[in-house]
């Protein structure tokens, strides 16, 4: 019998704003939920989408270098009030319903490993801890992205409806929970560590991905902690073997108590971007990221998901993550650079995330892994 697929009917949103600037847009978000009712008396029951893309972590950067040019068009971050609950049905759709064209990559394997090498650079003169390095790959698109969701359906992503916007749509296939409220209560389950499926009790073994691992929950203790009560954050669960998304990967559960009148965008100021996708320490990261990466992550390494109307949160993170716009599909995908990282082993670590992804919908994988380069140049690695 055909395995059945999750296809998701989306209803047009009653409401909706799309945001492009960084400054101020958390802010922007809360009071226009506000004045539709959320975060009050009578509010419980609303809910809305909400996209945060990582280009919001232009706020926390302490260097102001160009950042890198965005390679398709979409905002910053949007949120979506719907008229109704989205319809969820069960149907194979036709194998004819998605067209790829060639994928291309705006990073070469050889500009890849020269990157891995300028973190490894800035860990020497103890800058950083660790940096998580993405790459991009596009190709022309004929298809409803509707139907791409319900292809990476078959991978349990935390949110299988599509995010449609004003000419662009984000389609996610994460496993991975960046933060979630449920009344006081927040946490967030990291992964750091990659193995091909069933190839879990190598991870488990594994040296390098225990200290890779074990700097972000340590982070995510940190940014927790300062919007929790003193001595309330820990870790339930540490590096817990799971198999997602096609692949095995460790993940953590780090938890806290908020304090007394956190609302959104503190919470959100606090914890955003995610640890796992930037690095330690994630200032120092995201300043490195911006130099080091030639094009924007778009609709990756930001989050996605709901936010309620008592003030609860339900965000993945959105790895593993496709943006559709002007006729092209985007994906990126990367891992977490750290001082014994071999270039070769995460640039193959990128694509072992990759496969199974294009492998749900049904794309070629590229041929071979070095594609068109990026024209912008990279900058030297500066020491502080």
């Amino acid at each position: 019998m055909p395995r059945a697929y999750t296809l998701v009917c989306v209803a047009p949103a009653a409401d909706a704003i799309e945001i492009h600037e960084a400054d101020g847009a958390l802010e922007r978000i809360e009071a226009w939920l506000r004045e539709r009712g959320f975060f009050g008396p009578g509010g419980a029951s609303l809910v809305a989408d909400l996209y945060l893309g990582y280009g919001l972590s232009a706020t926390i950067r302490r260097e102001h270098a160009t950042a890198p040019p965005e390679p398709c068009p979409l905002p910053l971050a949007a949120c979506s009030i719907w008229q109704q609950e989205p319809i969820v049905e069960y149907e194979s759709p036709p194998a004819d319903e998605l067209r790829f064209g060639s994928w291309h990559t705006t990073w070469s394997d050889d500009d890849y490993a020269e990157a891995i090498e300028c973190v490894r650079a800035a860990i020497a003169r103890g800058n950083v801890y660790q940096v998580n390095l993405v790459q991009h790959l596009s190709a022309a698109f004929d298809g409803d992205p509707v139907a791409l969701a319900a292809r990476l359906s078959t991978l349990r992503p935390h949110n299988r409806a599509p995010y449609r916007g004003d000419g662009w749509t984000i389609v996610s296939g994460s496993p991975e929970l960046f933060l979630a409220r449920r009344g006081r209560r927040v946490w967030t389950c990291p992964i750091k560590g990659t193995r091909p499926k069933g190839a879990g009790s190598e991870l488990a073994r594994s040296a390098k991905d225990a200290a890779e691992h074990l700097m972000i929950v340590d982070l995510e203790r940190n940014d927790l902690s300062r919007v929790c009560e003193p001595g309330s954050v820990r870790w339930p669960e540490l590096m817990a073997t799971r198999a997602l998304a096609g692949v095995e990967h460790t993940v953590s559960t780090v938890e806290g108590t908020l304090r007394d009148g956190v609302g959104f965008a503190e919470l959100l100021r606090a914890t955003f971007p995610g640890g796992s996708i930037t690095g330690a320490p994630k200032i120092a990261a995201v300043d490195l990221i911006a130099q080091l990466e030639p094009v924007g992550r778009g609709a990756s390494m930001g989050a996605l998901g709901q936010v309620y109307g008592n003030g609860d949160l339900d965000l993945a993170l959105t790895i593993r993550t496709f943006a559709v716009a002007e006729g092209r599909i985007h994906l990126w995908v990367g891992g977490g650079i750290v001082w014994d990282s071999d270039p070769a082993a995460e640039i193959a670590e990128s694509w072992t995330k990759a496969d199974p992804l294009l492998s749900a919908i049904g794309a070629p994988r590229p041929g071979g892994t070095d594609g068109r380069a990026s024209s912008r140049p990279r900058p030297a690695v500066r020491a502080r």
